[in-house]
C-alpha cells in the first residue's frame, strides 16, 4: 500500500512544479512583449519621422523635374523657332535667286 500512496504524492509534485514553471515563463512572456512592445512604437515613430523626410524629399524632386520641363520646353521652342526663322530667310534667298 505504500507505493500505491506515494505515486499521487509524487504526481500532485510534479504538476505544482510545472504548474510553477509555467506561471513563471507567462509572467517572463508579459514582460517581453511590453518591452517588444515598446521597441515597436519607437520604430514607428521613427518611420513616421522617415516619411515625412521623404515625402520633402519628393516634392522638393518634382518641383525640379517641373522647372526642367519649363526650361526644356523653352529651350525646344526658341531652337525651333530659330530654325523656322532661318529657313525662312534661306526660301526668301532662294526665291529673289531665281
Amino acid at each position: 500500500m505504500g507505493s500505491y500512496n506515494l505515486f499521487p504524492i509524487i504526481l500532485y509534485i510534479l504538476g505544482s512544479t510545472l504548474l510553477i514553471v509555467l506561471i513563471i515563463l507567462g509572467i517572463k512572456m508579459i514582460i517581453t512583449l511590453t518591452k517588444i512592445d515598446k521597441v515597436v512604437d519607437d520604430i514607428n515613430d521613427k518611420c513616421s519621422k522617415l516619411d515625412k523626410t521623404f515625402n520633402v524629399i519628393d516634392r522638393f524632386t518634382d518641383a525640379c523635374a517641373s522647372i526642367n520641363d519649363k526650361i526644356i520646353e523653352l529651350t525646344v521652342g526658341a531652337v525651333t523657332s530659330l530654325v523656322k526663322v532661318i529657313k525662312n530667310k534661306k526660301k526668301k534667298g532662294n526665291e529673289e535667286d531665281e
